[in-house]
């Protein structure tokens, strides 16, 4: 059964000026704990609107990688996967990932799932969400490691290319 709409519009415009101003404190600070800090409400409230089993999946997903996240970040864990399992890309979910640190994985796994989301969704207010989501993930990618999220940025466009090349 579809989700109550009454007040989704304002909680999407309210969730979309929090997430803006934890991504700019974020950058203030080059911190990407505030904005995953930030992004929590948002996530909550995908899960809550999600209603397919694939959608409902991947925002249950999303909010453990952030929690997974949040712990490897407060006890500063990171682990080179690549190096780890020798390899320099993974098949995840219909795309080829670029592997690196795990801290780096985390918020890559996100932004592919917040496509995953916009893809699989009818609503309008989930797409949205998963926009913010997409947007806030790039952030953190970004704080994280500048040089992977220039190499994941080229490859998300090539991956774009690829795609538009079969229509």
């Amino acid at each position: 059964m579809a989700k109550p709409t009454k007040y989704a519009t304002p909680i999407c415009l309210g969730l979309s000026i929090v997430a803006v101003i934890g991504i700019l404190i974020s950058l203030f600070y080059y911190s990407p704990l505030i904005a995953i800090l930030f992004l929590i409400p948002t996530v909550a409230y995908e899960i809550y609107r999600t209603e397919g089993a694939s959608t409902k999946t991947s925002s249950i997903i999303i909010a453990f990688v952030l929690f997974f996240e949040l712990i490897l970040i407060i006890f500063n864990i990171d682990i080179d996967i690549a190096e780890f399992l020798g390899q320099e890309s993974r098949y995840i979910a219909g795309y080829e990932v670029p592997l690196g640190t795990l801290t780096v994985i985390g918020p890559t796994v996100m932004a592919i799932l917040s496509v995953i989301l916009f893809i699989r969704t009818r609503g309008r207010y989930t797409k949205w969400l998963s926009v913010i989501i997409f947007v806030t993930s790039f952030v953190i990618i970004y704080e994280l490691n500048p040089e992977s999220f220039k190499e994941l940025f080229k490859y998300g466009i090539q991956e774009l290319l690829d795609r538009f090349a079969y229509i």
